[in-house]
């Protein structure tokens, strides 16, 4: 499901998933991609972009666009970024996510992710109201 995949294209897909907080832009999506400690998979469809570093990995965003939700491709990149951090070396992977933010608590939850810590009103709102970020992680297995 790798493809190369261009900082406009993860902005569009990234602003059509994240309808309740500032999505990132273009330029912030280059500026990551720019460091050799960060990697993307996935399509237009569906991306993760993560970052390893020494022996632990971060989930920075993973999207999935509106029209192509529900069909199983979050978890399965969920699996390949996983593989691609341990190749890197990592054997720890950590991530964040808003507490009203269901479906991805599932995901994270299904595929071995256990909360760590949380940052009070961390994600503002629309609305003007503050959600807090569940701070999440799992080791990083040959096998998972």
């Amino acid at each position: 499901m790798t493809k190369a995949l261009s900082p406009l294209a993860m902005a569009t897909t990234h602003a059509a998933a994240f309808t309740q907080s500032r999505p990132w832009s273009e330029a912030e999506f280059k500026d990551l991609l720019d460091s050799p400690f960060t990697f993307v998979v996935g399509d237009a469809r569906c991306f993760a972009l993560v970052r390893v570093i020494v022996d632990e990995a971060e989930l920075l965003t993973i999207a999935t666009h509106p029209e192509h939700q529900n069909q199983g491709l979050a978890n399965a990149l969920m699996l390949d970024w996983q593989s691609t951090a341990k190749q890197r070396g990592a054997q720890t992977a950590f991530l964040e996510v808003a507490a009203d933010n269901d479906a991805a608590c599932h995901l994270y939850r299904s595929t071995g992710y256990s909360s760590c810590g949380n940052r009070p009103a961390y994600y503002a709102r629309e609305t003007g109201r503050s959600v807090d970020a569940i701070l999440m992680r799992r080791a990083i297995t040959p096998n998972k």
